[in-house]
């Protein structure tokens, strides 16, 4: 296997005093949840991280082509957002929203800004799994319905509640949940059905949807919730249309139409700031996290006031959300995100990836599937393309490979069988050149 060298780049690293691997190793495995995975055979302990690299404890750089699970946007200690937190951390580090603080208010007109229609009202959170939490007591409380549906191959958390609206085994415990949600078939043109050869598929699978709601309810739902790209069920892109039937299924069914925009969001797509946007509609409530405040932990609920009026019935309260140190990197990566111009760069450097995966594609015979848009992508790994037989063990092996030439990927899929690129939006076309050929090179390998 040849070597590749990974493109310069202008940071040295600190030296690195702490602890070893095996000591981190032993101390998580004593004291930490057990349940907790690793990706690779012989883990690697990161120290250190500057845009879209990252150092493990020997000074060794890797490009971060996960983000931290879609989760840094603008860069690993992106210079102005470290800036802010630092300055607010000397001010004022806590406040709770029953005084007033101008992070908050001013991240909320800020982001607001940033929603299509009347999606006005912010609500602040601590993850994704707590935002669609919210997003669901929220649809039920104003449309008082109970019955939601949500995707099968859907990922929304892993809290007790959300867990429910989650529609993967190796996410769900044998206890008690889903009470009242139904999981529709997944809008999927690579495994499902209807492909990408079929102009109607969007309207096919909608259709499923129509079939739970005379079927499975009684015709009246809370809500809907999708992904607008599915990212741990392996990269999922719904064919065209297929949302905005749904809508319109939803809608006339009493339901609220809820876009989980958690991983594809903010510029990520690279056509629009939000995924949803790619299939043309518009929803009633967003959920958002993870890149929203670039690694530090923030989500988001966005809706309408007049559904916001709803939970004004009671006292709704959280004791962190909107905390202003987390508004103050929000703000800054809203701005960071403008001002560089990461969501042109995202539709620049992902369509280099995706039209060279497909090259990639037809010289592998591994790869069944390749998909995605701007930096949320994938591939699908089979063992037979006409079987469509899920490689787990290869998917694997590749990451395992990849890490050992200096690229941290990701994986998804019910089995494990989907590579996922979603790293920072700073990346540039060396950066994607580099990938490119280390992938090459472990599927040859």
């Amino acid at each position: 296997m040849k070597t590749l060298e990974l493109p310069p780049f202008d940071h040295q690293p600190k030296k690195y005093r702490g602890p070893s691997a095996d000591e981190v190793l032993g101390l998580r495995r004593e004291f930490l949840n057990p349940g907790i995975f690793l990706y690779y055979k012989k883990p690697i302990m990161l120290v250190e991280g500057k845009m879209q690299y990252v150092w493990d404890e020997h000074g060794r750089r890797y490009l971060d082509a996960l983000g931290g699970i879609v989760t840094v946007s603008v860069g690993h200690c992106h210079p102005d957002v470290v800036d802010v937190a630092r300055k607010q951390n000397e001010t004022l580090q806590h406040s709770t929203t029953i005084y007033l603080h101008p992070n908050i208010a001013e991240y909320a007109r800020e982001l607001a800004a940033k929603m299509p229609g009347d999606l006005k009202v912010c609500y602040f959170v601590n993850s994704g799994s707590e935002a669609n939490d919210l997003a669901l007591l929220m649809a039920r409380v104003y449309t008082g319905n109970y019955d939601v549906i949500a995707l099968r191959n859907a990922y929304h958390g892993g809290n007790a509640v959300t867990m429910g609206l989650t529609a993967h085994r190796t996410w769900k415990f044998n206890v008690p949940h889903s009470f009242g949600v139904h999981h529709a078939m997944v809008p999927d043109p690579y495994r499902g059905v209807w492909g990408r050869d079929d102009a109607d598929a969007g309207k096919k699978y909608a259709a499923d949807v129509k079939s739970l709601l005379d079927f499975a309810t009684s015709g009246q739902i809370a809500a809907f919730f999708a992904e607008s790209i599915q990212g741990v069920g392996g990269c999922v892109v719904f064919p065209d249309g297929y949302l905005k039937h749904v809508y319109e299924y939803v809608r006339g069914a009493g339901g609220l139409c809820i876009a989980d925009e958690v991983q594809s969001g903010f510029g990520r797509t690279g056509t629009h700031y939000w995924g949803f946007e790619t299939q043309g509609v518009i929803p009633d409530i967003v959920t958002m996290a993870k890149g929203i405040g670039n690694g530090c932990p923030l989500g988001a609920v966005v809706t309408t006031p007049k559904i916001a009026q709803a939970l004004a019935q009671r006292t709704h309260f959280n004791t962190f959300g909107g905390n202003p140190v987390v508004c103050a990197q929000g703000r800054a990566v809203l701005e960071v995100i403008d001002r560089e111009k990461l969501q042109g760069n995202a539709l620049k450097i992902g369509n280099k990836i995706l039209a060279s995966l497909s090259y990639l594609r037809e010289k592998h015979k591994l790869i069944g599937d390749v998909r995605g848009k701007g930096l949320m992508l994938g591939i699908e790994l089979v063992k037979d393309r006409q079987s469509k037989e899920p490689a787990k063990e290869e998917c694997a092996q590749i990451l395992e490979t990849c890490k050992e030439m200096g690229l941290l990927l990701g994986k998804g899929g019910l089995w494990g069988q989907t590579i996922r690129f979603s790293p920072p939006m700073c990346v540039n076309e060396q950066d994607a050149d580099f990938l490119l050929d280390v992938l090459d090179s472990a599927f040859s390998a």
